[in-house]
């Protein structure tokens, strides 16, 4: 523990963020791949129609994701603070917390959304076939909440430690198990896309297995009690506080994919559903490096400002931001040169239209600047000023992509979903600039 606190307090910053991306970028990346796998095995093994009940059930699945996110970056947040600012005792209290919070929130969506599971997926705009696939899956996916949300929050606090190697390989074992059971359960055992659920979430269960091994059997970098099931208010109040710009972007991405898909219902075909099934899974796959970056920022502003080095926290940031742009440059280039190529690779056998391919180079241009975006996200709470996160998240669903999406597809059409998307999405980049300057410039100026 020590040795890895002094590199992020006192080694050269590029050093410590090369150290500890790397793992973390093909962490993240692995995850990010039971997504993008799900698309491709259920488009070419059951059909297109499949693959759109999938895109449309998926944004519900991610309430799990969100309560794992709420949990592991706001107690990862202030794990990496203690670790800065050596608060043993707090660390020592921290897992019965994590626990209790699990149980709770596993209970609190896994019985609701099973029942009315339906009525879930008909508001997210599901019809017909697409809803009879839609809602096979989504009941299967929240099964697994308990195992998707501890299994998440677990990886995410072994990042905060600085242990991204350690993180990198436990998911690259359930992603190893996800890739081997979906034919199977798919195809061979001819679950259909309840198969494609449930190979999910047995690599959920081992990746909860190996964070329980990992904290249970006592090889974390400080002295914790994991087998505790003990809420401390203190300590659910800063997890709740530091975690709230996770959850809350989470949630916003759920609220944005019902008001998209069913603008898509009224204005468009299901052929529709499916190309931006499509779009958005390879969106989110070219997010996972960023994931990845923002896993790696979180342990290194934490510690630092935990110590008080607050020049060398808000140097991470820039630094954490501009390599998410340069890592992301060449994949960006790569889809926008060849867009049917790589739409193909998802929707076989289609030939797509030239509006379809402005449609999907619009939706990607964003990309570019979701690094400094996404790097806000950690920093903030990392400095204990979690509120311009959520604030910025908030506001760019409830003040801008909502009111645009219900009014604008209607005299503009689908092609417009895209097009507000991106335009919605370069607004909110100027103002996480402008918020993160603000927060820098409260921050007192130290040597480091």
């Amino acid at each position: 523990m020590e040795k890895q606190k002094q590199l992020i307090l006192n080694g050269k910053l590029p050093k410590v963020m090369w150290q500890l991306s790397w793992p973390a970028i093909i962490a993240m990346v692995l995850y990010g791949m039971n997504n993008f796998l799900d698309g491709i095995f259920v488009g070419h093994l059951i059909s297109n129609t499949a693959l759109a009940a999938v895109g449309v059930a998926y944004p519900l699945a991610q309430f799990a994701q969100g309560f794992g996110t709420l949990i592991g970056t706001g107690l990862g947040s202030a794990i990496s603070i203690w670790i800065g600012a050596d608060k043993k005792d707090k660390l020592e209290k921290a897992f019965g917390t994590a626990n209790f919070l699990t149980f709770l929130f596993s209970a609190l969506i896994t019985i609701p959304c099973y029942i009315f599971a339906e009525e879930l997926i008909y508001m997210m705009g599901g019809r017909d076939e697409i809803q009879v696939f839609a809602v096979e899956y989504f009941r299967v996916t929240i099964l697994g909440s308990f195992f998707w949300i501890h299994g998440l929050a677990l990886n995410m606090i072994v990042r905060a430690e600085g242990r991204m190697k350690t993180a990198a390989w436990m998911i690259a074992i359930g992603l190893v198990v996800d890739v081997i059971l979906k034919p199977i359960f798919i195809d061979t055992f001819g679950w259909g896309v309840a198969g494609a659920a449930w190979a999910t979430n047995f690599s959920m269960i081992i990746y909860s297995l190996l964070g329980v091994w990992y904290y249970g059997s006592g090889k974390s970098s400080f002295k914790t009690k994991f087998w505790s099931v003990k809420a401390d208010k203190a300590i659910i109040k800063e997890t709740l506080s530091l975690g709230m710009p996770g959850f809350v972007m989470m949630i916003m991405i759920v609220v944005q994919n019902i008001v998209v898909f069913n603008a898509l219902v009224k204005y468009g075909t299901p052929l529709d559903i499916t190309f931006f099934t499509a779009v958005n899974r390879f969106y989110i796959l070219l997010n996972t490096p960023l994931w990845g970056l923002m896993r790696a920022l979180q342990p290194v502003s934490g510690m630092n400002y935990g110590a008080k080095l607050y020049d060398r926290c808000i140097r991470s940031y820039k630094l954490f931001s501009f390599t998410g742009l340069i890592i992301l440059l060449p994949f960006w280039l790569f889809v926008m040169l060849y867009p049917a190529g790589v739409m193909s690779l998802m929707i076989p056998n289609m030939t797509f239209s030239a509006t379809q391919m402005i449609d999907f180079r619009v939706y990607m241009s964003v990309l570019l600047v979701l690094p400094f975006v996404f790097m806000a996200m950690v920093w903030f709470p990392s400095i204990e000023n979690a509120k311009p996160a959520s604030i910025i998240s908030i506001l760019r669903q409830l003040v801008f992509f909502i009111p645009v999406m219900l009014i604008v597809p209607q005299f503009y059409g689908v092609s417009s979903i895209y097009i507000a998307s991106a335009l919605i999405d370069w607004i909110v980049f100027g103002m996480v600039l402008f918020a993160v300057n603000r927060a820098s410039k409260k921050l007192p100026l130290t040597v480091s």
